[in-house]
């Protein structure tokens, strides 16, 4: 299924109405009904990585209602297109853009919002231990699982890794703890405080969208509680192919922080810190001849929006201008970047 805008996705019997089975626990207020959920995934110059995860996310014994696909142009769908078990939006390219494209097609008749990485393969109880938290604590706007490994870390895993990695954890006992930002590769959101509060990610903040998922988070926590779910399980592939020269990130690791920090969606000490982590990684890695990122490339980025901070011009969307890469590109940078 094939939409041009979001606000035209869906077609009458094109999906299989099946709410997740999570139980009696993951009803909605006053045990009414299950609460229904809507998978979305934003993908760009990926067909390939992101028809293999549709591919294991549909046979997972628990299914989300809807499954809600965006891409720049239908070529990044893979075929998915001509599959009645997925929505494919094609929609302006930018992972805020393509996720704001998908909350407008899930707000009609959608309880949660799960949006998950074109790479990131959430264990087969993923989505009812999700439910369940969501169903069981209504003051929960915004929740995040447990990433049990990150293949940016070592050059990417397979999926036959990330298979066996999640057959070896095993079914974790529940644990919600609070947490000040949802990591962006596997993000639920309750959909009623999203509407409500005309919440959107941040377009300002263009293609990868880094530090996305704080301002997100940060924006829709004024609402309600922001969470971890141990338990709720997945891994993060952290396939390289199409990720964007190390220069634009680093920039952005620079002007992001101190946009946020303007914006109010990000604390100064934490933005601060988040900086001397990312020169120090970068300066550190040039160094030590790191050679699963473009060390160089990033710390060049870094002084670019230093100087361009200290001149008064530095800004998210600076990026455009620094290269021309191919216009099919638009990676997600791993959470465990995010964090360095």
């Amino acid at each position: 299924m094939t939409s041009t805008s979001a606000g035209k996705t869906r077609q009458d019997g094109s999906l299989r109405p099946v709410s997740v089975s999570c139980g009696p626990e993951a009803m909605g207020a006053g045990g009414r009904r299950p609460l229904r959920i809507a998978v979305g995934i934003a993908s760009a110059g990926r067909p390939s990585i992101l028809r293999e995860t549709i591919d294991y996310l549909t046979s997972l014994p628990d299914q989300a209602e809807r499954l809600i696909v965006c891409v720049p142009v239908i070529d990044d769908a893979g075929g998915l297109s001509d599959r009645l078990d997925v929505e494919v939006i094609v929609g302006s390219r930018g992972l805020t853009t393509q996720r704001n494209s998908i909350i407008a097609a899930a707000a009609a008749d959608m309880d949660l919002l799960i949006f998950l990485d074109d790479d990131f393969i959430p264990a087969a109880s993923f989505l009812s231990r999700i439910a369940a938290v969501f169903a069981a604590k209504p003051d929960v706007a915004i929740a995040t699982g447990e990433v049990l490994a990150d293949g940016v870390l070592d050059g990417g895993l397979s999926m036959s890794k990330a298979l066996q990695v999640l057959e070896a954890a095993g079914e974790g006992a529940e644990k919600v703890t609070e947490v000040y930002n949802a990591y962006g590769c596997n993000m639920a959101v309750r959909l009623s405080s999203v509407l409500e509060h005309d919440l959107t990610f941040d377009e300002q903040l263009p293609l990868y969208g880094w530090l996305e998922d704080v301002d997100f988070s940060r924006s829709i926590a004024r609402y309600g509680r922001s969470v971890r779910v141990e338990g709720a399980r997945g891994v993060h592939l952290g396939v390289r192919s199409g990720r964007q020269p190390g220069r634009r990130l680093g920039y952005s690791q620079i002007a992001n922080p101190v946009y946020l920090i303007r914006k109010g969606t990000m604390s100064k000490g934490r933005a601060i810190a988040q900086i001397g982590r990312n020169i120090l990684a970068n300066a550190s890695g040039l160094l030590f001849k790191d050679h699963l990122v473009d060390r160089r490339g990033r710390l060049n980025g870094n002084m670019l929006a230093l100087a361009d901070l200290l001149a008064g011009h530095a800004s998210p969307s600076r990026i455009l201008e620094l290269g021309n890469p191919s216009p099919r590109e638009m990676p997600s940078p791993s959470i465990a970047t995010k964090r360095r």
